[in-house]
């Protein structure tokens, strides 16, 4: 209390006085209140309350379900029963690579020594398969007797055509608009290695993905990624 004194008092009255005065100024400045108008206010150009139109998923149709096994190709070009046995050896095995690719095509296998093979005795030889213009290597075990002889071909790789990996996926998908696979039309894969992505888009214009595992024999074998 002791810390105000009368001049601090006096301001004060002089601030209520000013403000009374202002007070006093606005109220005489408006005799009567501003009639209501009946104007609607103008609305923006160009601005709609109807909703905004969203376009609608288009339905794609399906591509048919195969409903017979992929057929086996007709390789042609055999030699005659007689024929040196290292032409026949060469044909078996070029005429499986053609069955295991799913069509047949031009294919060579080379052998190099293969023409000791007759005789008696194991041989083991690097053969290299040559399918459509795709090559790969295998090994060859010959098991020649006097009168007889058997063989073994094996390979990490093996060739196959796009249409039957494709063919493949289709069975594992119903409903499939279309199919989509990572590869060549023909391609040489590793049985033991990473499959062959493929993307299947459904009717409803869904993108799902796809792995493809080609065995040895050409066998196809196909999961959801």
């Amino acid at each position: 209390m002791r810390f105000l004194s009368g001049h601090n008092v006096r301001f004060g009255l002089a601030v209520f006085g000013v403000s009374a005065v202002a007070v006093f100024g606005l109220t005489a400045c408006s005799d009567d209140e501003p009639a209501a108008s009946n104007t609607p206010a103008p609305s923006a150009p160009g601005s709609s309350n109807a909703p905004i139109p969203t376009a609608s998923t288009p339905s794609l149709t399906p591509l048919p379900t195969p409903s017979k096994p992929w057929p086996t190709p007709k390789v042609t070009g055999a030699p005659a029963n007689d024929a040196p046995l290292a032409e026949r050896i060469e044909f078996a095995i070029a005429k499986q690579a053609q069955i295991a690719a799913g069509k047949a095509a031009a294919t060579t296998v080379k052998c190099p020594g293969i023409a000791d093979a007759e005789q008696p005795g194991k041989h083991e030889l690097t053969c290299t398969v040559t399918y459509a213009g795709k090559p790969y290597t295998g090994t060859l075990v010959v098991d020649a007797k006097t009168y007889s002889a058997s063989y073994k071909f094996t390979s990490e790789s093996v060739a196959i055509v796009k249409p039957k990996v494709v063919d493949a996926v289709l069975r594992s998908a119903p409903g499939a608009a279309k199919v989509t696979c990572t590869m060549d039309d023909v391609a040489v894969v590793k049985h033991s290695g990473e499959p062959i992505a493929c993307d299947v888009t459904t009717t409803a214009n869904a993108v799902a993905p796809y792995k493809a595992q080609v065995s040895g024999n050409g066998q196809v074998l196909v999961a959801k990624a």
